[in-house]
């Protein structure tokens, strides 16, 4: 599945009753992908299965996201987020993610699970789609991808640090104004 695919600006949508669901092995590789998934990523259940999870992974999406992403599920610990995922055919769809890693019975993290929904129209417009427009130029503004990266993780945990929130707060708490508490 090429990465090359033209943008297409189409956006895919789905209910809010539907669930996106995977799952993947220690490195990403998809190793359970459900109808919905398959549906919207425009592929079929053999095209999904072994891939990396990145091969859905939209260029508007700021890597430093991903970076604190994968620190945060290989350290054993849950994560929120909000994701825009590019389809095969180039079309692109928004999702409120929640990453958990799996554990075997000795208690070794033996792949992740991935559970996603419809994020609400608001909080993706007032709230997401400028924060990550900001972390993506600010990756864009330097020499090279890893300072870029550096950079942008850099913007966020000051942005944080400015709200006085931890990430997951602050994912939880997107579109409350200043109510705190899970919606």
């Amino acid at each position: 599945m090429s990465r090359d695919t033209q943008l297409t600006g189409v956006e895919r949508r789905f209910d809010k009753d539907q669930v996106i669901v995977t799952k993947t092995d220690l490195k990403g590789r998809i190793t359970y992908a459900n109808d919905i998934f398959q549906q919207l990523s425009n592929v079929t259940e053999k095209q999904s299965l072994g891939q990396p999870h990145s091969f859905i992974r939209h260029p508007d999406m700021p890597r430093c996201i991903f970076k604190m992403f994968w620190e945060t599920i290989q350290g054993g610990n849950e994560i929120f987020a909000y994701v825009i995922n590019r389809a095969t055919n180039g079309d692109h769809y928004w999702v409120y993610a929640h990453v958990t890693p799996s554990f075997n019975d000795a208690g070794d993290i033996v792949g992740y699970h991935s559970n996603r929904r419809k994020p609400e129209e608001r909080i993706l417009k007032e709230e997401v789609i400028p924060l990550y427009t900001a972390l993506r130029e600010e990756e864009a503004r330097h020499e090279n991808a890893k300072q870029g990266l550096a950079a942008s993780t850099d913007k966020l945990t000051r942005h944080l640090a400015d709200l006085g929130l931890e990430y997951d707060e602050f994912i939880c708490t997107l579109g409350q104004g200043q109510r705190r508490g899970y919606r």
